[in-house]
């Protein structure tokens, strides 16, 4: 059904259970979620997830093409004009002080690889397109929104830790944990497949357009207003 993903029978769990006791100890790590998905990926549910995300011909397609992109100039983002998709992910790495090339490289040999790299590649972009903020919940809740849209048994790790991780440190916040969650997961469910997009392309496009355009709907995602700076992620480059 999709070409070029290598039979894989096992879990890494040293990794993976590694990524997961980092991710608890520090949620803004980006290492222990790069630990998680690259120890989950031989597992079944992981090769389910890509034959899942290649039944979208969108998707698909820009498998086959193997659509990647270089790191854009922020700088030149930036000076967009205000309320297009570049404006807003250039301000959004700005404001929170993020390297858009911070992610784990990884080969791209297979569909998984690829579909792997560019979830890691786009991941901001995802933010700005969901209104999701970048704080500890914004992350969890488009995890949310990724376990949604791809199946992705690292999302579901990642969510059911940052769960955890609450009810163990900060039981009082569990509720607020739950609605982003909830957020997440609904803008997920009723959005057109986001692997499909080639965002790099669509820099001079105004956002409330391609939200409109992709069944975001504007009450549905958390205002980037609400973003704190003191849980900064802390994105390191391998």
């Amino acid at each position: 059904m999709f070409h070029g993903l290598r039979e894989r029978k096992h879990v890494h769990y040293f990794r993976t259970l590694s990524g997961v006791v980092g991710m608890l100890r520090n949620p803004e790590g980006t290492d222990s979620v790069f630990d998680i998905e690259d120890g989950l990926r031989d597992i079944e549910a992981s090769r389910l997830a890509v034959e899942h995300a290649l039944s979208f011909p969108s998707v698909r397609a820009m498998a086959e093409e193997r659509y990647l992109r270089p790191v854009p100039d922020i700088e030149q983002l930036a000076a967009m004009p205000e309320g297009t998709l570049g404006y807003h992910y250039a301000h959004h790495l700005k404001t929170h002080g993020f390297d858009p090339d911070y992610y784990r490289k990884i080969g791209v040999e297979t569909d998984a690889e690829y579909l792997a790299l560019r979830m890691r590649q786009t991941h901001d972009i995802w933010h700005v397109v969901t209104g999701l903020s970048a704080d500890r919940t914004g992350e969890l809740a488009v995890k949310a929104c990724e376990l949604a849209q791809t199946r992705r048994p690292m999302a579901a790790v990642i969510t059911a830790g940052g769960m955890i991780r609450y009810l163990l440190k900060d039981p009082d916040q569990l509720p607020d944990v739950m609605e982003a969650l909830y957020k997440g997961y609904t803008i997920g469910s009723r959005a057109k497949p986001l692997l499909a997009e080639k965002w790099e392309e669509q820099w001079g496009q105004r956002l409330d357009s391609i939200r409109v355009r992709l069944d975001i709907e504007p009450g549905d995602y958390l205002p980037t207003a609400s973003d704190s700076g003191d849980a900064e992620r802390e994105h390191a480059a391998e």
